[in-house]
């Protein structure tokens, strides 16, 4: 959390800085999940934002001056926006000012986010790029891709959700919501899926992950975009956090895997 949908809806929030010029830089913390870099108020001040953009789970603001500004929100973190003068609150590690008045802030409570700056053209050579699957929205995820890369995989479909270096984009709340609306156990075996039922969850990736993106994305816990409202798609929920509720004479049962909650409907969910 924030996954690919909150991502996504800050990612279009920040169309109101594109074209705008950075006048001042401050930062008030040296290390987020990385350390900042040092060059990075240098560069970015008195560059203009050319370009907003998402990449997985990455937002990249394209500069005029050949380079990106990336920020990854972690587990907790947050962009927000405002006019005129700002007063720092507790948390906001980065604050960016620009010309026409317009403030653009990174809050991070638990500091496992992070930024960075690079050239452009080096961008898909930054290893937390270049490691990154298929984008879950892209349309080059097709079937056949994904059951060439899980058709031996003696790991949980679950699991192969949130791999991102298969498909890039998912998370834990979001993976159980798929598999619901797929009616794919998340105990399956990649090697176990046949081609049908891949096609069948990849229909329901961009199905849930749409309807999220419309949504505002899911505000469980810290989520806000960036003009500080709340997500509502955890109002259309049908698993996650659901444990014992009743669908359609099955109920919602919670296990953990791999450390991380799941929520299905073993009877819904029964493709054995």
């Amino acid at each position: 959390m924030p996954e690919l949908p909150e991502v996504e809806t800050t990612a279009r929030g920040l169309e109101i800085i594109r074209n705008q010029e950075i006048s001042k830089v401050k930062i008030h913390t040296k290390k987020l999940r990385f350390e900042i870099p040092i060059n990075i108020k240098i560069i970015l001040s008195n560059s203009k934002i050319s370009n907003i953009r998402r990449i997985a789970k990455y937002i990249i603001a394209d500069l005029n001056n050949g380079y990106s500004f990336i920020i990854h929100l972690g587990m907790s973190g947050r962009l927000k926006t405002c006019l005129f003068k700002y007063k720092r609150e507790k948390h906001d590690h980065l604050i960016i000012s620009f010309i026409n008045k317009k403030i653009l802030v990174y809050n991070d409570p638990r500091k496992f986010g992070f930024v960075d700056i690079v050239k452009t053209r080096k961008l898909h050579k930054q290893k937390y790029i270049m490691n990154l699957g298929i984008d879950a929205l892209s349309p080059e995820l097709k079937s056949a891709y994904l059951y060439d890369k899980i058709n031996k995989s003696e790991v949980p479909i679950k699991q192969i959700l949130l791999n991102q270096k298969l498909i890039a984009g998912i998370g834990n709340i979001y993976a159980s919501e798929i598999l619901f609306d797929a009616k794919i156990s998340p105990l399956t075996l990649g090697k176990n899926l046949e081609i049908s039922l891949i096609m069948k969850l990849i229909k329901s990736i961009r199905k849930i992950l749409r309807k999220a993106i419309r949504y505002g994305g899911s505000s469980i816990r810290d989520y806000r975009s960036i003009d500080g409202t709340l997500g509502n798609f955890q109002s259309n929920f049908k698993v996650y956090n659901k444990e014992g509720k009743n669908i359609r004479n099955d109920k919602v049962v919670k296990i953990v895997q791999y450390g991380r909650s799941t929520f299905y409907c073993p009877k819904i969910q029964n493709n054995d």
